[in-house]
C-alpha cells in the first residue's frame, strides 16, 4: 500500500489524463508518458478455465502494442485533416474508478490498478461503451508521474463498436 498523499495524486493524475482524452487534447496526452513507454491491449480471446495459455499473450492479436513513437503516429493519423472518420469528431467520455496503488517492483514505480468504462459517440446513431480493467505503471520522472506502461485488458470479446478510435 501507498500513503493516502500518493493514492491521491495518482487519482488526480488520472483524471487529468482522463479529461485530456475526452478533450483531444493529444499532444499534452502524449506528455504523459515516459521516452519508453509501452501501451498494450490486447485481444482477449474465450478460453476455458483449463487452457494453460489464457486469454491473452504478448505473441497474440493486440488492438495495441504500441511504444510512444507508435502513439504519437496514430494521433497524428486522428488529428489530420484526411481523417475523414474523424469528421464529424468522435465524442469520447472516459471514467476511471477502483483505483488500486501499490508500489511497484523498481524503487520508484508504482503499480496502479484502475477499471475504465469509455463511452465513444459520432453522429446521431453511432455510440458504443467499452468496459476494461487497466494496469498502469507509474514513474516519477522529474518529480511528475509519468506512464511508464499500460495494460488494459478490454472486458469484450467481441467489441461492441465499429473501430477503436479512442485511447484508454
Amino acid at each position: 500500500m501507498t500513503t493516502m498523499e500518493t493514492y491521491w495524486e495518482v487519482q488526480t493524475f488520472l483524471a487529468y489524463e482522463a479529461r485530456l482524452l475526452d478533450e483531444e487534447r493529444y499532444t499534452e496526452w502524449l506528455g504523459l508518458f515516459t521516452e519508453d513507454a509501452h501501451y498494450w491491449v490486447p485481444g482477449v480471446e474465450n478460453r476455458g478455465r483449463s487452457d494453460p495459455n489464457g486469454p491473452y499473450a504478448p505473441s497474440r492479436m493486440a488492438y495495441f502494442d504500441d511504444t510512444l513513437e507508435d502513439l504519437r503516429r496514430r494521433v497524428v493519423r486522428f488529428t489530420a485533416p484526411t481523417a475523414w472518420a474523424e469528421d464529424p469528431a468522435t465524442r469520447h467520455l472516459h471514467v476511471v474508478s477502483n483505483i488500486e496503488v501499490e508500489r511497484a517492483e523498481t524503487p520508484g514505480e508504482l503499480l496502479v490498478r484502475s477499471v475504465i468504462v469509455n463511452y465513444r459517440g459520432q453522429g446521431d446513431i453511432d455510440a458504443a461503451t467499452l468496459y476494461g480493467r487497466r494496469e498502469d505503471i507509474l514513474r516519477r520522472v522529474s518529480g511528475e508521474l509519468r506512464i511508464a506502461r499500460r495494460l488494459v485488458l478490454l472486458r469484450h470479446a467481441v467489441l461492441p463498436a465499429k473501430n477503436i478510435n479512442t485511447f484508454f
